[in-house]
């Protein structure tokens, strides 16, 4: 069962915004706009968007997103009143195209949502992982550690015989 839900993606990216509004956004996030928001979201996808990020962009805006299209996407501005009010804290986001670009917005990883969800089954996966890997590493230590009794049963042994003979040399060459 996954406990990453829709629910803790939210609340992971409003404490996300929290840290964010504080940070070098801060004229675009303390105290969002819908106007801001657009503004911000444009400077963010001229940079270097990811293809994730290209793809929440287009579902959200049934546009691709093109550096010379910004006047077209000036229109866009009533899109961003739902992720205005969440970040406010006013309400929550229901559209999942909205809930990917408030994590966009405020640079939230692992995003989008499917990401996030999967996150959890690959800290399992890597857990578990590291689980078998150190019940690997403790048995062949037992090994090792019986290895090594071994070796040195016989370096004892083999240093008993070296001395017994040694020892019988001495008595041999002092009688005669």
């Amino acid at each position: 069962m996954h406990n990453n839900t829709i629910k803790n993606y939210k609340k992971a990216i409003l404490n996300k915004y929290k840290i964010a509004k504080e940070g070098e956004y801060f004229d675009y996030l303390y105290k969002p706009s819908r106007g801001k928001l657009r503004d911000f979201c444009w400077m963010i996808f001229e940079e270097n968007p990811t293809p994730d990020d290209l793809n929440v962009f287009k579902n959200m805006f049934s546009m691709d997103f093109d550096p010379v299209k910004k006047n077209k996407f000036k229109e866009k501005k009533d899109k961003f009143r739902p992720i205005e009010t969440f970040f406010k804290g006013e309400t929550d986001l229901t559209n999942m195209d909205a809930i990917n670009m408030a994590a966009i917005l405020v640079d939230f990883q692992p995003r989008p949502f499917r990401k996030f969800r999967l996150e959890e089954t690959m800290q399992i996966e890597s857990s578990n992982k590291v689980k078998a890997e150190k019940t690997g590493i403790r048995k062949e230590s037992k090994k090792t550690k019986k290895e090594k009794s071994r070796k040195e049963a016989k370096n004892i042994s083999l240093f008993a015989n070296f001395k017994n003979m040694f020892s019988r040399k001495i008595i041999e060459m002092s009688s005669s």
